[in-house]
């Protein structure tokens, strides 16, 4: 196993490989840590040694210096338990210190009280400047606290609203201009929703960081920040990051956390289908006692309700022209008197001109969102508890 690590200013990373006959085995990661360990097959083992020095090569460019001697593979195999786990000092956890309270940025509630608005929650100090666990009930009944609620009410809907967007462009699957990220970036919303997405910026895939003047900011798959010239970027819906177990590794690994439902958004490949078929059974005879009980789960989980179906709308690229179309999945769940029982029915798709869509022409994301919504809403479903014996 070969070891090459890049020390730098905010860098401090390492990167590892060796052949194990056929496969090449890399490892990368922070300095201190287990990283992360990739395999790949090749048809021979030159081939697979053809590549580790292509890769070698390619690091030093980039600033690696190895810190190992070369090992002679042929013949001789490094363990695979040794490259999956490797012994490495387990880093130091750093002491957390609980900062003292501000005194900064409270208003006066009267009675000595004083509230203040912190990460979207109202905190209390009595007149001691102690930091109450909750707001006195009195207190909630002043108008600083009510005038801080508004405040808080609106800076909630601004991170919902910046969250939808994002999700839409996921959805969308159109280019976002570079300009349009600048203008929005430095507002803490929009920060909140960007910060960490999965984008694609020209050749490259990663998180993202932020905008420097006219550069996108991207973490790529081997941890490294990179400064793009790219015109305009684009958030993948993670059906289609043939990365995804790499992404999700790598942002555990880098304790990122993202905005939006992106990363580890539940998805669901599409199988092979029957050409002339319609529609989806598999969430057929989901029943429910009342109709507002499916209306109240399709509220809760975030989906509109249209002429008796429950609507997840995405927008496909045709693969062969790369034109965008729309295709909406719908799922039954009844348009009777709200109060009456319902039962779902098939999941199917139609085009912008509600034309129903055979599902040898859903797309793949089309696909995947129709499902999660159909499956969220069918587990929602009333369930009879079998009879208990004896």
């Amino acid at each position: 196993m070969r070891r090459f690590e890049l020390v730098e200013g905010t860098s401090s990373k390492f990167w590892e490989v060796s052949v194990d006959e056929k496969e090449l085995v890399v490892r990368f990661g922070r300095i201190g840590t287990q990283g992360q360990t990739q395999l790949k097959a090749f048809p021979t083992a030159e081939k697979a040694a053809a590549e580790r020095d292509k890769l070698v090569k390619e690091k030093t460019k980039k600033g690696y210096s190895e810190v190992t001697a070369p090992e002679a593979e042929a013949g001789g195999k490094t363990p695979l338990a040794e490259v999956a786990s490797p012994k490495v000092a387990a880093p130091r956890a750093e002491k957390k210190v609980t900062p003292a309270p501000s005194v900064e940025g409270f208003v006066d509630a009267g009675n000595g009280y004083a509230l203040a608005l912190r990460d979207g929650k109202i905190l209390c100090r009595n007149g001691k400047g102690a930091l109450l666990s909750s707001v006195p009930k009195d207190v909630k009944e002043t108008e600083a606290f009510q005038q801080l609620d508004d405040v808080r009410a609106l800076l909630e809907q601004q991170d919902r609203q910046a969250v939808e967007t994002v999700e839409t462009w996921m959805l969308r699957t159109l280019p976002v201009p570079r300009d349009v990220l600048a203008a929005v970036w430095e507002d803490p919303s929009w920060r909140k929703a960007l910060e960490n997405a999965v984008v694609v910026a020209g050749e490259v895939t990663g998180f993202f960081r932020g905008v420097d003047g006219k550069r996108l900011g991207v973490v790529d798959l081997e941890g490294e920040t990179r400064w793009l010239e790219a015109e305009t970027l684009s958030v993948p819906h993670p059906i289609l990051l043939g990365e995804l177990d790499e992404l999700r590794g790598l942002a555990t690994e880098l304790s990122l956390t993202q905005g939006i439902g992106q990363l580890f958004r539940e998805v669901h490949a599409k199988p092979l289908v029957d050409a002339t078929a319609h529609g989806v059974t598999d969430y057929r005879d989901g029943q429910f006692q009342q109709l507002n009980h499916a209306l109240s789960r399709c509220r809760k989980l975030g989906y509109r309700v249209r002429g008796g179906s429950a609507i997840a709308r995405v927008f496909e690229a045709d693969p062969a022209s790369g034109a965008i179309s729309v295709q909406e999945a719908r799922f039954w769940i009844g348009s009777d008197d709200p109060t009456s029982p319902t039962v779902t029915e098939d999941l199917t798709w139609v085009d912008e001109r509600e034309r129903a869509l055979p599902l040898a022409r859903v797309g793949p994301i089309a696909w995947s969102e129709g499902v999660r919504m159909a499956a969220a809403i069918f587990a929602g479903r009333h369930v009879e508890k079998e009879a208990q014996n004896g």
